[in-house]
């Protein structure tokens, strides 16, 4: 069976699954199970053996993927922290004082979902229940908000060589023959990740333009009637004395600490110059480093200020480890299932399949991998589970092209990003509507149309970029791309409602 069609039948089994019961976690599951009886050679022994001892003990053995699983924790913790403290809950008020139109409070709103840009889950906790105030003091509905912090959440962490996404696309693929390393990989991907990029241009632009269309519309009149969508008890959970430093200070220190022990761990001081350091440092290693130190450093940090007890901050390590379980099983079995796939030569028959593809249909399969990237995770909700599945098998494609590596790869990260944005059983997207405290379904109508405008975009511009590839040139037409979409939709807006566009 090894590097035969077989040897995809694992993926395709947790794919179709996915497909059918909507469900994540037990479809990858099931594709592991496939892999490994086929490893096995259906002795259910041996499989099991193989399942275990080559499959999960060997995902969770790895030193690698430790390290990221120790950084994910210890992040859980640092959210959990923040958010005790109350220094959310500060800068929401401080917010409310400085911001003076709907405009503005759209666009500070943008501003720290970006920042916050180490995970998706610390975004949507905390972008939620410090804007609320803000948004609903200019009446801007729930659901604009809910999209917000939908939009400057995973996408912006697909692109953030500093954060959780980076570390889990770098277990993915490090141990894959790409000639560079995992985190490496991430950083080269970011300039063609089309999705994630032109999101923040679609945000930016439909707010300057002052206008908004299909549910989302009907949304923000009624929030301009006073009806924002709010499913009630908006009450915060506000500390005495907490200030918007402590939400500030503990995310500067765990972005400074993180690029330091990156820089560390790959020989800055050793005499490695500042490229050479990121070039060949590990991201497994490097990010705990920053984590742990910052973690620490907030911990004796907000015990000093008096914001949180003792009691209070150590209860955080389990909330934080709670709140990551989630991410920490997707990441186990996609790995798992990577490994299943590794051991039957996936690779190897992939490779030799598209060898004899003509140069025209070669090129289009950035935009072929986008869109299958975006129907995969679409169905699971989870962008992690599409890549864990799809980066194995999207690497050898392109072995002999290396120019076109890039591209096929970001196409993956892109459409993983896009397919989980627009998706119903997403755990972001439910994470958003809960920042917003806002109907999920109403958040998830609403968004749908924003997000697959840009995503058909993007499927142009992975089209261009099979045969421009060239990411200044295809990200420059894909801004102009947007802008006029935009401009055109306005003028339709406009007509239909009878003004002049």
């Amino acid at each position: 069976m090894y590097g035969t069609f077989w040897a995809l039948l694992p993926p395709i089994v947790a794919i179709v699954l996915a497909l059918i019961t909507k469900e994540t976690y037990s479809s990858l599951f099931l594709g592991i199970v496939v892999g490994a009886l086929f490893v096995g050679g259906f002795n259910p022994v041996d499989s099991l053996n193989s399942m275990l001892n080559d499959g999960f003990i060997g995902a969770i053995a790895d030193g690698w993927n430790a390290g990221i699983f120790m950084f994910l924790v210890l992040l859980g913790i640092m959210v959990a922290l923040i958010n005790s403290a109350g220094g959310s809950a500060a800068f929401g008020r401080w917010a409310v004082k400085h911001v003076h139109s709907r405009a503005g409070a759209i666009i500070a709103t943008v501003i720290l979902g970006v920042l916050i840009f180490v995970d998706d889950y610390f975004n949507c906790l905390t972008v939620g229940s410090v804007m609320r105030p803000v948004t609903d003091s200019h009446k801007v509905s729930r659901a604009k908000l809910a999209y917000i912090i939908d939009a400057t959440a995973a996408p912006i962490c697909m692109i953030a060589p500093v954060s959780s996404w980076a570390a889990a696309v770098s277990a993915t693929a490090q141990d894959l023959d790409t000639g560079v390393s995992g985190i490496q990989l991430f950083i080269q991907a970011i300039p063609y990740n089309f999705y994630s990029l032109l999101t923040i241009v679609f945000v930016i632009a439909i707010t300057v333009m002052g206008f908004d269309y299909g549910p989302m519309a009907k949304a923000e009149f009624k929030a301009l009637q006073g009806e924002l969508g709010s499913l009630g008890n908006d009450d915060e959970t506000s500390v005495e004395g907490a200030s918007i430093w402590d939400m500030l200070l503990p995310v500067i220190v765990l972005i400074v600490f993180c690029v330091i022990g990156m820089m560390y761990v790959g020989g800055f001081w050793d005499g490695a110059s500042l490229i050479d350091s990121f070039a060949d440092t590990d991201a497994s290693v490097g990010l705990p480093w920053g984590c742990i130190i910052a973690l620490l450093v907030t911990f004796v940090y907000l015990l000093c200020r008096r914001v949180i007890t003792f009691k209070d901050a150590t209860a955080c390590i389990t909330k934080g480890f709670v709140a990551m379980v989630p991410a920490l099983l997707i990441l186990t079995f996609a790995l798992t299932l990577k490994n299943m796939t590794g051991l039957l030569g996936a690779d190897v028959y992939v490779a030799g399949l598209v060898k004899g593809a003509a140069d025209s249909l070669f090129s289009m399969l950035p935009a072929i991998i986008f869109l299958v990237a975006v129907g995969l995770a679409f169905a699971t909700g989870t962008s992690w589970g599409t890549f864990g599945i799809l980066i194995p098998i999207v690497l050898p494609v392109f072995a002999d092209a290396p120019d076109l590596l890039m591209i096929g790869i970001s196409a993956c990260l892109a459409g993983a990003v896009c397919g989980d944005h627009c998706s119903p059983i997403s755990d972001t997207t439910i994470m958003a509507s809960a920042g917003a405290n806002c109907n999920h379904i109403e958040h998830v109508s609403t968004q749908l149309p924003y997000a697959l405008t840009v995503a058909a975009v993007c499927f142009v511009n992975f089209i261009l970029a099979g045969f421009i590839r060239n990411a200044v040139i295809c990200l420059a037409i894909g801004i102009v791309l947007i802008l006029a979409t935009l401009f055109v939709i306005r003028g339709a807006v406009n007509r239909k409602n009878g003004r002049n566009a």
